[in-house]
């Protein structure tokens, strides 16, 4: 693929098009690649998973066409081998995501995490992803970064694996980075689809442009 996955995704959504602009977003592409991952999965069923509306999902769908990244079947929309090309790469910059339970560090009462391989250097203080989790919906959101093995939270660089002790277990359960410099980013919010959709505009953040 000439462009880098984030371009890539960014011109999908950005497609220039005649009609009303846009009103979904990079996260959208992921979940409908998500869930298409998973199998074939008819138009309803595929909004209905990604929380969008009639017309939105069709203008979804026409662009992953064009993209090709998808095709209609009679058993629903697939994934051509582009597609599963670009659901790998995907796979490959956010290995592990899972939902997340309620702990004294994670205390929304919906909590989402998504892995990021290897960006630990791209963190600053974490500001940054937090701020993206909160402007898409998220109540809040925690950066946690493996060194030395253990999770550090960036906004403190402090290790947390002693002091909350029962909360990072929890979180291992889920996600269990390995390699220093795996990020962890979870985000809190009202729904499981708002922390699902902050939690990846904070891991977005980390994606090479």
């Amino acid at each position: 693929m000439a462009l880098t996955l984030k371009k890539f995704i960014i011109s999908t959504v950005d497609k220039k098009a005649p009609g009303p602009p846009t009103t979904f977003t990079p996260f959208h592409i992921f979940y409908a690649l998500e869930q298409l991952s998973q199998g074939a999965i008819g138009r309803n069923k595929l909004a209905n998973k990604i929380g969008v509306g009639d017309g939105t999902i069709r203008t979804i769908i026409n662009r992953l066409k064009n993209a090709e990244l998808i095709l209609n079947t009679k058993e629903g929309c697939t994934l051509t081998d582009r597609g599963q090309e670009v659901w790998q790469q995907f796979e490959q910059v956010f290995p592990q995501r899972a939902e997340i339970p309620k702990t004294e560090i994670t205390p929304s009462e919906f909590n989402y995490g998504f892995m990021i391989k290897g960006r630990g250097d791209k963190i600053a203080s974490g500001i940054d992803q937090r701020d993206a989790a909160i402007i898409v919906g998220a109540k809040r959101a925690i950066v946690l970064v493996v060194k030395q093995g253990n999770l550090h939270v960036a906004s403190v660089d402090q290790c947390i694996e002693k002091e909350y002790m029962s909360a990072t277990k929890e979180i291992r359960k889920k996600i269990d980075p390995k390699n220093d410099k795996d990020v962890i980013v979870i985000a809190g919010a009202e729904t499981s689809l708002k922390a699902k959709i902050g939690a990846f505009a904070a891991a977005w953040t980390l994606l090479d442009v």
